[in-house]
């Protein structure tokens, strides 16, 4: 006698998440955003600063108003301005050794 086994391939099925799992991911996707939005409105607020305070910060206002169009809405810009100020001080750091 001959039986066949039948099987059902699923392929790379996986296993839902539990409720605790997906309600943790859905605030932390929910802080981010407010995260990114207050840290757009922070720096908005740096456009009141003159071009001297802004260079004591390591920034110019092409920076800061790069950051805010080059991001989009729901992109934190401040990871930007971080890049900007750290590429700033690393070239005035050479230039200023080299002399």
């Amino acid at each position: 006698m001959r039986t066949t086994d039948r099987t059902l391939h699923l392929g790379h099925a996986r296993p839902s998440l539990p409720l605790t799992a997906r309600l943790t991911l859905a605030f932390d996707k929910m802080a981010s955003v407010w995260r990114a939005l207050r840290n757009r409105r922070e720096i908005n607020h740096l456009n009141e600063l003159n071009d001297s305070q802004l260079r004591d910060i390591g920034l110019t206002r092409l920076d800061v108003t790069a950051a805010l169009y080059t991001s989009t809405f729901f992109e934190d810009p401040s990871s930007y301005l971080t890049n900007s100020a750290r590429r700033r001080t690393r070239s005035l750091g050479l230039t200023s050794f080299r002399r």
